[in-house]
């Protein structure tokens, strides 16, 4: 593989071989790379989270009951989850940087025209739409990743992807709740949609296309059925469903728990309801660059992965006394510190698959475990809503959570024997 490409970008577009177990500083190219894969997933959990900062407005200006607002936050995940698996066979097939470009352009389509939704049915078509776009997405950076960064690099890779992820629902419930309170929902949607299309000139300008960073031995592409034959695939699949569950509850509904249970002001629920989120961005950064840290001096790398997802999932368990305490304050504590272990379970999930998939596998293996992993985004909302609804409680929801982040860690910690990559020419 040549070391530069002049026609497709203007960076340098070298790696030198990992010395040993030593940690391999990330390149310019790298850096770039992953500046605007942050910038992208920044931009993507902005999009998804901003209707549940909207709670307030969809309740007042449709008349929507908490099982109608679920059934909304949920239709997203029905577009996201159907199209998965056409996501990671279409990254494994074509060139992935374009591919990520095409669903990035659909999904600020689809927020850009939310600003004009007239009612309970379009609002459904726009978070359909909305979801199918961004199903690209993690199909998309696990590939790049893993046919671009180190094994002792992607753990930071993936952590900082995975804090754009908490900082975009952060900063739409803290600005766009702000926003939103001053100059009304609607306007806030127009904006995000029209500026969201400016990451797309750095994208094609700086971004070298079809080649990867690192030199990879030629493998073969599994089928997604030998994929499914292996029990670590299953492992994986099992985690996500279990601790999406409980990020995706904590995502859609923490505005709705704290402005409804704890009465909190919409002011109060931009402000603190994005706690939360604002700790687990924090946890994830930081325990991606800790995980590397450990495989560069030599810790085995499997142990390192199943630490982190293991622990972080049984930590984040703490979620469910929140919902028994009277006091509001030490409710939104607890919160933050099962916040804070989802982050730690978060920073691994993706660098996991990737060193088990290799680059051939990692698009296709990424949409699947997604698919998995999203069918609780489709769930979940709906539950809390119903639950909230019938009961007038959010008390079985967060056991519902607990429950989920229990069989995640079987899944994590039990299926998968080792994080090792797989030989798929045996």
């Amino acid at each position: 593989m040549s070391s530069q490409n002049p026609n497709a970008s203007p960076i340098a577009y070298t790696s030198s071989p990992i010395p040993g177990r030593a940690k391999t500083p990330l390149t310019r190219a790298q850096w770039v790379i992953l500046i605007l894969l942050v910038l992208s997933v920044t931009i993507n959990y902005i999009d998804r989270g901003s209707l549940s900062a909207a709670d307030k407005y969809l309740q007042q200006d449709f008349g929507l009951d908490p099982e109608q607002r679920g059934t909304v936050y949920s239709a997203f995940f029905a577009g996201y989850a159907g199209l998965m698996l056409v996501a990671g066979w279409l990254v494994d097939r074509f060139d992935v940087n374009r591919v990520l470009a095409v669903g990035f352009m659909l999904w600020t389509t689809a927020i850009l025209f939310t600003g004009a939704a007239s009612g309970f049915g379009m609002l459904i078509a726009l978070r359909i739409l909305l979801g199918a776009g961004e199903s690209v997405a993690y199909p998309a950076y696990s590939k790049i990743l893993a046919g671009s960064y180190h094994e002792q690099q992607r753990g930071f890779a993936n952590a900082a992807i995975d804090a754009g992820s908490k900082i975009g629902p952060a900063l739409s419930l803290l600005a766009g709740g702000l926003l939103m309170e001053r100059f009304g929902w609607r306007s806030f949607f127009y904006a995000m949609g029209g500026l969201s299309f400016l990451w797309m000139i750095p994208w094609f300008i700086m971004v070298p296309k079809g080649e990867r960073l690192i030199p990879t031995a030629v493998g073969r592409v599994p089928t997604m059925l030998e994929i499914c034959r292996k029990r670590q695939a299953w492992g994986t699949f099992m985690g996500l469903f279990g601790g999406n569950y409980a990020w995706y509850f904590l995502l859609t509904w923490i505005p709705g728990y704290f402005r409804m249970a704890r009465h909190y002001s919409q002011h109060e629920v931009a402000i603190f309801g994005s706690l939360p989120l604002w700790v687990t961005a924090a946890s994830t950064l930081t325990c991606g660059l800790l995980s590397d840290r450990l495989i560069a001096r030599g810790w085995d790398a499997s142990r390192v992965r199943k630490s982190f997802l293991g622990t972080g999932v049984l930590g984040a368990t703490i979620m469910l006394p929140a919902a028994l305490v009277t006091d509001s304050n030490l409710s939104l504590l607890l919160i933050c510190i099962a916040s804070m272990a989802i982050g730690i379970e978060s920073s691994n999930v993706w660098a996991t698959t990737q060193r088990m998939a290799g680059p051939w596998a990692s698009g296709r293996w990424t949409g699947m475990q997604n698919l998995f992993g999203n069918i609780p985004g489709i769930i979940a909302p709906w539950f809390t809503g119903w639950v909230v609804k019938m009961t007038g409680s959010f008390t079985s929801a967060f056991l519902a959570a607990t429950v989920m982040l229990l069989i995640s860690f079987v899944g994590y910690v039990i299926l998968v024997p080792r994080v090792e990559p797989i030989d798929w020419e045996a």
